[in-house]
């Protein structure tokens, strides 16, 4: 167990607490650390809105009543993923619903939901159906798509949970769940609902979800985030220090146990909650990701829970898996005072490019975002203000966030989606019919893990008062830069197109199962580019907030031109490496098809 202890120095012990603790990066001489840094275009980033001009026009609705329900500033999140297999991005964007005036007995109102707010599904029009490219324009087909999402909607997950090359979705709920089949062939997006056969239905008020191949057999599983038990007949009416009426926190109702989905083949899952370990632990879960942090072949899961010490549940690699909370000894389950924090958003990815995943987690106003880095060993030191994430998040409520490499310099850049759960007071007193409205966060990755605050220059629609909620990211126009999906609470969605003007090249790769059947997610990708510098990124679709982003792993390789090396280290352990690939474009790399590599030399 002494792995997952934290590396922290009797001098960082010493340091006022709010500080935080310095990083240790100095006492790290891993050939993995460089500080090069490629030469910087003036312009480090400009992120625009087209959803209106591309026809993604999407608003959600919370079904306010005036009644401040608990669930209202919750939802919701969207997804950016290519359901027909045509090579570009579609979009999935959760509706909220209708709520009712007066609390009945019924986790939904009694009247039928309003037909047209359900969850939609747009078509990127992008690649033509002869692979020639066209403009980028989406086209509506929830109606044809058959995917009938009328429930109170929070977030989305996806995977390939049948392995037959299509990306299947699972819809949380404040309600039942539902997980569609994608059988979406020639004619267009088509889904099917397997909800009651898979056997996957949750009922509880679920949040974010993650698909991961939990026990190494070859079938994605699926881990479900668990938030409170609020129902309509237990509401409670909680009040600002001013007294007027405000949205109530996690602590007014009792947490529920996340759930565990065992893959059992031909649509089938199998509950394992109690034996893999986490039914006992019931909190306030609104963030899961999974990924190997410690290295061992296995994948972990980590959960950011609201108010509630999170949790770091470490795979122990049976064949039924079994979990065990390390997060307390790992130094990631409460802020450095003992605090357990508003934990929301979260994500895994190689921040300081060290070769290991780090985790960076959005709280509440006041309480600034927390960035751990990696020790190596699973675990964590908190680099929150030593990093510069942390002082400009104290004035926002962060949800959805993003790993993202902006100007393809090589550094992974960080955004955060804002809106408060709080009556704002000045807002209030202007007259806002929903006055929740905050500013979202872009932060610059200037080497080693070390961000500056950079919203104001990277694009006005960033510093738009909204209550924004789900982010997702991924190339929409494969022009080799990385986009974003905005979905905001009770407001419209935005497509934040990368216009960021840069020189710098790139490489992106898309993960495959042998046969080439399906995302290989949880494989980590490494680049060696021609100065020695290694990054690390992994095939995954989790993380952020109650959202699902593009599979496929996508490169900044600086200044650096050159064919280079990859070495992908596949889920179970097995590793291969590719030789010579171009960059400027994608590649499909498929497991076994590689050049072995002995893991004993690396």
């Amino acid at each position: 167990m002494n792995r997952y202890l934290p590396r922290v120095s009797a001098a960082c012990l010493a340091v006022v607490l709010l500080a935080g603790c310095g990083d240790d990066r100095d006492a790290d001489s891993s050939p993995m650390i460089s500080d090069a840094r490629p030469q910087r275009t003036d312009e480090r980033a400009r992120l625009v809105d087209v959803a209106d001009q591309v026809g993604l026009g999407f608003t959600h609705d919370n079904g306010m009543s005036g009644d401040l329900y608990f669930i209202e500033p919750v939802g919701s999140g969207a997804a950016l993923v290519d359901f027909d297999n045509d090579g570009d991005l579609d979009v999935l964007l959760v509706q909220g619903q209708r709520l009712p005036a007066a609390a009945p007995n019924s986790p939904m109102p009694a009247e039928p939901p309003e037909a047209a707010l359900r969850s939609r599904v747009f078509r990127n029009e992008l690649v033509h159906a002869d692979g020639t490219r066209g403009e980028l324009r989406f086209t509506d087909v929830t109606e044809s798509s058959g995917l009938v999402a009328t429930g109170y909607g929070m977030g989305v997950a996806a995977g390939d949970i049948d392995n037959d090359g299509r990306i299947d979705v699972y819809l949380t709920n404040f309600g039942a769940n539902q997980l569609w089949r994608n059988v979406s062939d020639a004619s267009g997006i088509r889904f099917q609902d397997v909800t009651e056969r898979s056997g996957t239905g949750d009922a509880r008020w679920s949040t974010s979800a993650s698909v991961a191949d939990l026990d190494g057999d070859g079938l994605l599983d699926l881990y479900v985030a668990n938030y409170v038990n609020f129902r309509f007949e237990n509401h409670k009416t909680c009040r600002t220090p001013g007294g007027r009426p405000n949205y109530c926190g996690p602590q007014s109702y009792q947490g529920e146990p996340d759930s565990m989905f065992l893959n059992k083949g031909e649509l089938r899952f199998e509950d394992v909650s109690g034996r893999a370990g986490i039914l006992g632990s019931p909190s306030s879960g609104l963030g899961v990701v999974t990924a190997d942090f410690d290295r061992d072949g296995h994948l972990d899961i980590y959960v950011a829970n609201d108010l509630q010490p999170n949790f770091l549940w470490r795979n122990l690699g049976a064949d039924t898996p079994g979990f065990e909370d390390v997060a307390l000894l790992s130094g990631s389950a409460v802020a450095m005072d003992g605090r357990a924090q508003a934990s929301m958003g979260l994500v895994a990815g190689d921040i300081d490019n060290d070769g290991d995943d780090d985790l960076f987690m959005t709280h509440l106003r006041t309480d600034s975002n927390t960035l751990y880095r990696n020790d190596g060993s699973a675990g964590f030191i908190d680099a929150s203000f030593t990093s510069g994430l942390g002082a400009p998040s104290l004035a926002v409520t962060g949800f959805g966030t993003v790993l993202i490499d902006l100007d393809n310099d090589g550094w992974l850049d960080i955004v955060t989606a804002n809106g408060a759960v709080a009556i704002i007071e000045e807002q209030a007193r202007q007259g806002s019919p929903y006055p929740l409205a905050e500013p979202n966060l872009v932060f610059y990755n200037t080497g080693g893990g070390d961000f500056i605050d950079i919203t104001d220059s990277a694009g006005g629609e960033l510093t738009r008062l909204e209550v924004s909620r789900g982010l997702a990211v991924g190339d929409i126009d494969n022009d080799g830069r990385s986009d974003i999906l905005l979905s905001n609470n009770n407001g419209p969605a935005r497509l934040l197109m990368n216009r960021t003007r840069t020189d710098h090249h790139w490489l992106g790769l898309r993960l495959l199962t042998a046969g080439g059947t399906r995302d290989a997610l949880g494989a980590q990708a490494t680049v060696f580019l021609s100065d020695d510098r290694r990054l690390s990124r992994r095939a995954a679709t989790d993380g952020s907030y109650l959202s699902a982003s593009d599979p496929r792993v996508l490169f900044g390789l600086g200044d650096d031109d050159q064919p280079v090396t990859v070495e992908v280290r596949w889920p179970g352990g097995g590793v291969e490496q590719w030789q010579g690939l171009s960059p400027g474009r994608y590649h499909e790399l498929e497991a076994g098809t590689g050049t072995p590599v002995e893991t004993a030399t690396r």
